[in-house]
């Protein structure tokens, strides 16, 4: 034990000396701490560039429409490429790449860089603007470098890490850091299922898509955004956990199965609230709504509950309950832990998809002589509501794509339609029989963002 303490020290005066020993695999925490290289040289060819290009459509003409001005003007709303950069990471041998949504979406050609230079086409297995998480597939030749996913859940603040990408396309860089926080939101006031691990290690942008690497050489995290007001790394970057990562790559194929759902909706428990609910401290996060056909509510849990934990992991935001449940496989058995009125239970919970039920009926509105036509609806369901992110007491008639004459009325995707020219909206064949009145005029109520609308237009 004495000699494994004194070699980092021995080695240090060597150098001091001016003599230059060759370059050693570290044997312990002590001599990593005296380089990175071996990390850096495990993980970079697994770590690739990403350039992607995508078919922009440019502001159309102020003239378009306009049968005079078009006569001289001739107004075109010509497309236009747009190329970007970024970077990627290889979990797979046989050519898996996960990336950031905001690299590849929407793009129409994608183009993989290894560090040796060798380069393939990719095509997107999975895509998830809301995480920004994308996995991509390309056709390789032989088993292509691939990092081993790390445990992510295991990670402490103060972990020594790495972050590798190509910043400003400046060519592959590493740049060295700790890490600064768990269970993140990139900015406040994030979707509730923002969770990150927050790092120094210098991102900028080109790292997004990039690898946040262990001291073992194990992806910890995909690196996707930086807190900036200059456009430039100040230290506080974000990454998404490799335990969502891996969830990803596992979903991703042909026919990826639904996600878990919580179905719950949720808030931090602070000193105020704690104090209110006899708590010794502020912890865990207060249920304040349940659905009926959440996973939470089949365990028994119930409104006014306090979860603390999800399988011994702690629970401090609405996001961080999510994620631990959403990096479970569906069908799988955890144990949460949960106050009620003061006193500490235990209930096991299987990990379910949000229910198809009632089933959807998706409808699309014909004919042409009413404000309704060309209009696409469907009716709520728990896996509605969990792909729209409704209110959790959402019912009726959600509106999924409005058609054209529907967003001249100003209805938007996501709108649930309460009633129409005073006929109670319960399902799409409501809407169909209350389409047949609107020939003349419309009295619309609906609810958008939580909050009640009405339309009118005669």
């Amino acid at each position: 034990m004495t000699a494994s303490i004194f070699r980092p020290l021995v080695l240090v005066l060597t150098l001091v000396a001016g003599a230059l020993p060759a370059q050693e695999v570290p044997q312990s925490r002590a001599e990593i701490a005296l380089s990175f290289s071996p990390v850096a040289k495990q993980a970079i060819p697994a770590v690739v560039n990403i350039y992607a290009t995508r078919v922009v459509q440019q502001r159309a003409s102020p003239f378009a429409g306009d049968p005079f001005f078009e006569r001289f003007f001739q107004p075109r709303a010509a497309p236009r490429l747009q190329n970007s950069l970024g970077s990627g990471v290889i979990v797979d041998p046989s050519g898996i790449v996960v990336s950031n949504h905001h690299v590849v979406g929407s793009a129409t050609e994608i183009r993989v860089v290894l560090s040796d230079r060798r380069e393939y086409d990719a095509e997107v297995l999975l895509s998830d603007e809301a995480r920004d998480i994308a996995v991509l597939k390309v056709d390789a030749d032989a088993p292509l470098p691939a990092l081993e996913l790390a445990d992510s859940d295991r990670a402490q603040v103060g972990d020594l890490v790495l972050a590798i990408g190509n910043p400003f396309g400046v060519g592959q860089t590493v740049t060295g850091g700790i890490v600064s926080g768990l269970a993140r939101s990139a900015r406040p006031g994030d979707g509730t299922e923002a969770y990150f691990i927050q790092t120094d290690a210098a991102i900028n942008p080109g790292n997004s898509g990039g690898a946040l690497v262990d001291m073992a050489g194990r992806l910890l995290g995909l690196n996707t955004s930086i807190l900036t007001r200059s456009g430039g790394s100040n230290g506080i970057g974000f990454a998404i956990p490799s335990n969502l990562v891996r969830a990803y790559v596992e979903r991703a194929g042909e026919d990826p199965s639904p996600w878990p759902w919580t179905g719950v909706s949720a808030q931090a428990v602070d000193a105020e609230l704690a104090q209110a609910l006899g708590m010794d401290r502020p912890r865990g996060v207060l249920l304040s709504e349940v659905h009926p056909a959440s996973a939470l509510t089949a365990a028994g849990l119930a409104p006014g509950d306090v979860v603390l934990d999800i399988d011994g992991l702690a629970v401090a935001t609405p996001g961080e309950l999510a994620y631990r449940i959403r990096t479970r496989p569906l069908g799988a058995s955890v144990q949460v832990r949960y106050l009620r009125g003061g006193k500490a239970r235990t209930a096991a919970l299987t990990v379910a998809a949000a229910p198809e039920t009632p089933p959807r009926d998706s409808l699309r509105l014909g004919g042409s002589r009413h404000v309704l036509s060309g209009m696409m609806v469907e009716n709520v369901n728990p896996a509605v509501i969990a792909e729209l992110d409704l209110p959790l007491n959402a019912t009726g008639v959600v509106v999924r794509d409005p058609g054209q004459a529907g967003r001249l009325l100003g209805l938007r995707a996501a709108d649930v339609i309460e009633q129409i020219n005073g006929r109670r909206i319960e399902d799409t064949e409501d809407l169909r029989a209350a389409a047949r009145t609107v020939e003349r005029g419309i009295d619309m109520r609906l609810t958008r963002d939580g909050r009640r609308h009405a339309i009118r237009f005669r």
